[in-house]
Formats: C-alpha cells, sequence, structure tokens
C-alpha cells in the first residue's frame, strides 16, 4: 500500500518510519511519504494562508498549492482522497478495514481554521474524523489512520492472527492477556490458558471478550 500526506508540516511524521510500519516498509509492504504542500505554493513566500472572506478569527488554507499537491501526486492514477476534519465520518475499525483494501491513499492534513472549501469541492473524495474534538491541525489525525490503516495491510504485522482477535474486530473488546512468569505478585494466569485445551481456551476468551464488553462498552454490545 502507498499512501501520500500532505502536510505543511512533514517533520511530525518521524514515528510513522518507526516499529512494525518501518519494517513494513524496509520489506515494500509499505511505502509512507510526506509531501510538504509549501512546496506548492505560487506566491512569492510560498505562504498556504491567507484571511478568509467574511472576516473571523484566524486564517484558512489556501486552494491553490492544496490543488496543485493533489493533482501532481495523483497523477493520472485512481486514488482515494481523504482530508482529516472534526466534521468528517468517524474513523472505526470497520472503516480502517475497508480503506486497508485500496492500493493508494492521499491524505490532506488541514490547518489553521480550516481549508478554501474549494480545494475540498475539487479534489477530495471522503472527509474523515478521528473523534469528536479539534486539533491544532490534521496531523495527528493523519498519524492515527495511517498506523490503524496500515496495519491491516497483509504482512506488515507479520501475524495475521493479531488483526483478527484484537478489540474490536469481532464487535467485541479484547480479552485479557497474560505472559510469564505464571505467578506475579499474589497474581496467577488463569489455569485454562495453560491448560492446553483450545476450545476450552477460546470459550475462556469468548467469556471474557464479553464480560469486559459488558463492563466497560455495553455500547458494543447494543449495536
Amino acid at each position: 500500500m502507498k499512501i501520500t500526506i500532505l502536510t505543511t508540516f512533514p517533520e511530525m511524521f518521524t514515528p510513522l518510519h518507526t516499529s512494525m510500519l518501518g519494517r513494513a516498509e524496509k520489506a515494500g509492504i509499505l511505502e509512507i511519504r510526506e509531501v510538504d504542500i509549501r512546496a506548492y505554493s505560487k506566491n512569492k513566500h510560498h505562504n498556504t494562508d491567507d484571511a478568509p472572506f467574511g472576516g473571523g478569527a484566524g486564517m484558512g488554507m489556501l486552494a491553490q498549492p492544496i490543488v496543485d499537491a493533489i493533482r501532481d501526486v495523483q497523477g493520472g492514477r485512481k486514488v482515494k482522497r481523504i482530508y482529516l476534519s472534526p466534521r468528517g465520518e468517524t474513523l472505526t475499525q470497520k472503516k480502517a478495514e475497508q480503506l486497508a483494501k485500496e492500493d493508494e491513499l492521499i491524505l490532506l492534513c488541514g490547518h489553521y481554521e480550516g481549508v478554501d472549501q474549494r480545494a475540498l469541492d475539487l479534489c477530495i473524495d471522503e472527509e474523515i474524523s478521528i473523534g469528536d474534538y479539534v486539533l491544532t491541525g490534521g496531523e495527528l489525525g493523519a498519524m492515527v489512520l495511517v498506523d490503524c490503516v496500515a496495519r491491516l495491510v497483509p504482512g506488515v504485522l507479520g501475524c495475521e492472527e493479531s488483526a483478527q482477535t484484537e478489540s474490536f474486530s469481532s464487535g467485541l473488546l479484547e480479552y485479557p492477556q497474560y505472559t510469564r512468569p505464571k505467578e506475579y505478585k499474589g497474581l496467577c494466569v488463569p489455569e485454562v490458558l495453560s491448560s492446553g485445551d483450545h476450545a476450552k481456551v477460546d470459550e475462556w476468551r469468548r467469556r471474557e471478550a464479553m464480560k469486559l464488553t459488558k463492563e466497560k462498552r455495553p455500547d458494543l454490545l447494543k449495536r
């Protein structure tokens, strides 16, 4: 999968090139790159913002550098183009699974008071939000989306089962996890997990997942 992030702060994305995603890049499974929108500005000072029509606080991002950047990155290919926005559809595991099936994504990170609507009308297919709150820009939202989607691309995690058994993949929260030692500070690993009986282990995990979901996220059970 190829993911291009359009931003005025490309230096913020170092974490995406480390850990599992970094290894997937080295293996050629992922290609994540950042493109500086400022490089496409035709203004003398290469600024990407200006005062909004109608007045009001803050500045808005100009349409021209955004449109030119997206069209240059996209070329003639059909690519899913996403704007990170608090007014967009909320990112969910189901949405991430849908996006993980795409060959290529272009993510636009807004800043200031927002983006000139004409850039969105001309070049954006979908708006996505990571939650009902406002950030200083779309960069952190883009990082969340990339991590959430990229880990679902085959080969990224190394163990495909991991993505199938974790929280939200089945509509439930994930069951509790335990590792060595078997006893720690008076707390013991449930006996069933070392029984070797896979059917009983699966039953225990399902039961614990239901219990945790009922306690912490009963809204998921209603869905």
